[in-house]
Formats: structure tokens, sequence, C-alpha cells
């Protein structure tokens, strides 16, 4: 006896048009340098340490979740992409959808609360031509990745707003975006035109690229802005893969530095993991990336801060490094 399954030919679709929409261009910020007086200590230690890993040829890896692109702080990612400040830039599924949208119409991110009464929640035609263009790029098998192959759609097509879009600047730049998919956990995943295989293919092409970045990690700069589950297990796989083959050649990826900006409210000695009957032991940020990888020679940083606040006065402490 076979279990039945849904039928998306019977859902109803509709245009974004008729979406109502929270966020809009509008709300990008223009690049403007917060004052030093206001930039965290912690921040401009990691902006010193990114000056550093960039004049050793280190890695500076920025995992970002679906937040970060509603905070407004594309231009600040996209100017440090561009200088080089950024030598991978990874996020979940959520990341490429709103940056596809506000490329696209100069907005994003609908009210789950209101659409999810009607069953509307996620169904829109427009957004769901993401499918297309990651089912196009698997049916080449090559290697690229679904980071790749978004940017490079938004930076050659008609996207009014591509000036907001991380990943056509990755793609302009040439800076790997790598893109973390769960099935199911994205809104494109309801429409009748996504194939699992295919997301499920672009997306472990990223995940390769984004362990052979790693590999370059000694002396370099992990950082997590909002990701409590993707950043953390996809980074702890990477490491445990690069620090395999690095083990075999008789070296070591261990002397890196690691920062999470976050809204927990986590102990100022974070260098030890909470107690396992905690519910903050499950804050997997904070014992992966603060504590398990960095245990062999690294030094972790936290920042509680708001992302339309930490994410400017990191590019505010670099650009006053650069010009030293």
């Amino acid at each position: 006896m076979e279990f039945p399954m849904f039928d998306r030919k019977n859902l109803s679709i509709k245009p974004l048009s008729e979406r109502k929409h929270d966020l809009e261009a509008s709300m990008a910020n223009s690049l403007t340098a917060t004052s030093e007086s206001n930039i965290d200590e912690r921040i401009q230690k990691i902006a010193d340490c990114i000056n550093t890993a960039r004049a050793k040829g280190s890695a500076t890896i920025l995992f970002v979740g679906g937040h970060v692109f509603r905070s407004g702080v594309q231009k600040y990612l996209i100017d440090l992409m561009e200088k080089g400040y950024i030598s991978c830039l990874a996020m979940n599924g959520a990341g490429i959808i709103h940056d596809y949208e506000f490329a696209l119409i100069g907005a994003t991110t609908e009210s789950v609360a209101y659409y999810i009464k009607n069953g509307q929640f996620g169904l829109w035609k427009e957004t769901g031509m993401l499918n297309d263009i990651i089912n196009d790029a698997y049916k080449k098998r090559d290697s690229i990745g679904m980071g790749e192959s978004i940017g490079r759609f938004i930076e050659h097509g008609a996207f009014p707003y591509k000036d907001l879009s991380l990943l056509a600047a990755g793609y302009r730049f040439r800076v790997p975006v790598t893109v973390h998919v769960g099935i199911g956990y994205d809104i494109i995943h309801e429409h009748p035109n996504c194939d699992g295989a295919a997301a499920g293919a672009l997306s472990y092409n990223d995940f390769l690229k984004l362990v052979s970045v790693v590999q370059k990690l000694n002396g370099g700069v992990v950082m997590n802005f909002g990701s409590a589950v993707m950043a953390p297990e996809v980074f702890l796989k990477a490491l445990s893969m690069a620090r395999n083959v690095a083990h075999q050649k008789g070296k070591l990826i261990n002397h890196f530095t690691t920062l999470v900006c976050d809204l927990h409210d986590l102990p100022d000695n974070f260098s030890k993991e909470a107690p396992k009957d905690s519910p903050a032991y499950y804050f997997r940020p904070w014992k992966t990336m603060l504590v398990r990888t960095v245990a062999d020679g690294g030094k972790s940083y936290y920042v509680r801060g708001k992302h339309a606040d930490t994410i400017p006065a990191l590019w505010s402490a670099l650009n006053k490094s650069e010009k030293k």
C-alpha cells in the first residue's frame, strides 16, 4: 500500500502584485559610519582579525540568517564583498528568497499571521520562479551551486533593484555565496515546479564549495549573524571535513577567530558550554561556534545586538582600520 502524496496542481498561486509587503527597498541603509565611541571593542577586535586574515590569505567566512536581509544592511555587506573582506558568504534558503524579491520588486516579507489563515502564505508566482532557475542549472549537470546560479541570473537579468542583491554581488565580485537549504523550510518548496533533487544537488555543491573555503581558515575568521541552526551545524561538518584532510597532511586548522552576533543573553564567560539541563545548552551558536570549534587554539567573541547596528559597526571598524 502506497501512502498518498499531496497534488500540487491544486494550489492557487497568486502574483506578487497582490501581496502586502512588510519591507520596502527604501529601508535599505545608506553607508553611514558608526561613530568610534559606538563601536563595540569586540567588533573592533574582529575587524583587526579580518585585516590580518586578508593580509595572510586566510579565509573570512560570514554566515547570515534570513533576518539580516530584513535589517536593511545589504549595502554594507556588498561593500565588504567588493573590498575583499569576505571570502565566502553563506546563507539559508530564506536568504535567496528575500534577496531575489528585493532585486525584482524592491520589497519582501509577507505577514505569516495574515496569509496562513487562508493558505496563501508563500504561494506567489514570481517567487516560485526561483525554482526554474535552480532546475535549469541542475539540468546542465555541472558544479555550479545554488548561490552562483541565482546570482548570475539576477546580475544578467532585468532586475530593477539588483544593486541590493548580495547574490548578484557575489557573482559580480567572484565571492562564493553558498546556500544551505533544508527541504520544506522555504516557501518555494510549496510550488509545483520545485524539484527536490535539483535543490538538493545545487545546495550540496555549495556545501562542498564552503568546505573548500574552510580549508583556508587557519588564521582566519568565521562570523555568524543571526543563524541559530544552519550556521553552527553546517560549519561543524565543513570544519570536520577540512580538518580530516589537513590532518592526513600533518597540518592543523585550529588558529582562527569566531564571532556570533545575536539577541540571546549569554554570560560574560561563555568559554564553557551551558549545562545540559539548561535551555541555553540548545543555543547551538554558543556551544558550537564559541566553544567546541575553537577549543584547540582559537578565540571567540559574542556581541549582543541588532543586525542593523552590528553590521554597520563592523563595516565602520574595517573602514577605520583601512584608512590608517
